[in-house]
């Protein structure tokens, strides 16, 4: 979609903030109302809740949270999943598995849907266009990370090296021989194919974007990417449960959050509400019809950025992550991030 001369993913975008929470508000209740007749935990978390009454923030807030710190102990009392998905397990496409904050892995739903994870919207963001050969360097090995890039990359029309994060050395001869323009992966597996290369003298210079995630970087160091290698390099922020919550675009300054989840931030610890600007814990709703996750608490610290993206998108910009929650505030053991 083009408008004012700048490409977007989607009108759903560049929607006018209002018309979005009107939208989104409208639709909420279909989703805590297909939660509760589906997912047996919130059929228990939600009790005695009307789910045509939840159509503002206010009333979300009032809800009780999810916290991902405890998703691993409520699992081994109820596998697979804990109760919380809404589809039954025979549907699903993949299972994953990864460390959590109790011993043992967690386990992660994969449903059927195209790019799934919806990481084609952060991709594009990043500069990713139909055609683009990319080198997928997340990890497909029980892990969700490769399929997310890989889904996204395709729905794009994006052909896919999977490459996964090991064996630097071949990956570069790879890169020498395929001129994959694109890149998806972690920081510092990107930095080591960049290390690799110059001490190989072998040129990889065919690599010219870059959507990172599953570590912090900071926005200069992206920024310098550019300017030392030639990548344009852009994150996103995602986990194993959600998906993608938010992405970088042309416009830096912060993450500008997904079209299909609510992003509240509260005091940790709690479901309450932080002024605007204040650091506090990330909360997810996402409309996603198999793990239909309702006020989820990732244990991630951030803060709203104040105002609209210069890139033109206009829904929530959150910061760079800040940390995470301390173990007693996050509910259960060490609320350890199992993202991409």
């Amino acid at each position: 979609m083009a408008e004012n001369g700048r490409t977007y993913f989607d009108r759903q975008e560049v929607r006018e903030p209002g018309e979005r929470e009107r939208s989104i508000f409208h639709a909420l209740p279909g989703l805590i109302r297909h939660a509760i007749d589906n997912a047996p935990f919130f059929r228990e978390q939600l009790a005695g809740v009307e789910p045509d009454s939840v159509t503002s923030r206010r009333a979300l807030a009032r809800l009780p949270v999810a916290r991902k710190a405890a998703l691993g102990d409520r699992q081994r009392r109820q596998p697979p999943f804990g109760g919380l998905t809404a589809t039954a397990t025979g549907r699903l496409a993949h299972l994953f598995a990864t460390s959590g904050a109790t011993p043992g892995p967690v386990y992660h739903p994969e449903g059927g849907r195209s790019d799934y994870w919806r990481f084609a919207r952060a991709m594009y963001a990043a500069g990713f266009s139909r055609g683009d050969l990319v080198l997928n360097c997340f990890s497909y090995h029980l892990r969700p990370s490769g399929f997310m890039a890989d889904f996204g990359a395709r729905a794009l029309g994006c052909p896919v090296i999977p490459a996964g994060p090991d064996d630097p050395d071949r990956q570069v001869r790879i890169i020498a021989e395929l001129a994959p323009v694109a890149f998806a992966g972690r920081p510092s597996v990107l930095a080591a194919l960049l290390e690799r290369a110059a001490k190989l003298k072998i040129g990889i210079g065919s690599l010219k974007k870059a959507l990172l995630s599953g570590e912090s970087t900071s926005e200069a160091e992206r920024i310098a990417l550019g300017k030392q290698h030639g990548i344009a390099a852009f994150q996103c922020y995602a986990t194993a449960d959600l998906g993608l919550v938010a992405y970088e675009s042309t416009g830096r300054g912060g993450l500008i959050v997904d079209e299909s989840v609510i992003v509240e931030i509260v005091r940790p610890g709690t479901g309450d509400p932080v002024p605007p600007g204040k650091t506090g814990e990330v909360l997810v709703t996402a409309f996603n019809p198999d793990y239909p996750l309702i006020r989820f608490a990732t244990g991630d610290l951030a803060a709203v950025v104040p105002g609209e993206s210069s890139c033109g998108r206009t829904n929530m910009r959150l910061s760079d992550r800040l940390g995470r929650v301390e173990p007693a505030e996050a509910g259960a053991g060490t609320g350890r991030r199992a993202g991409a």
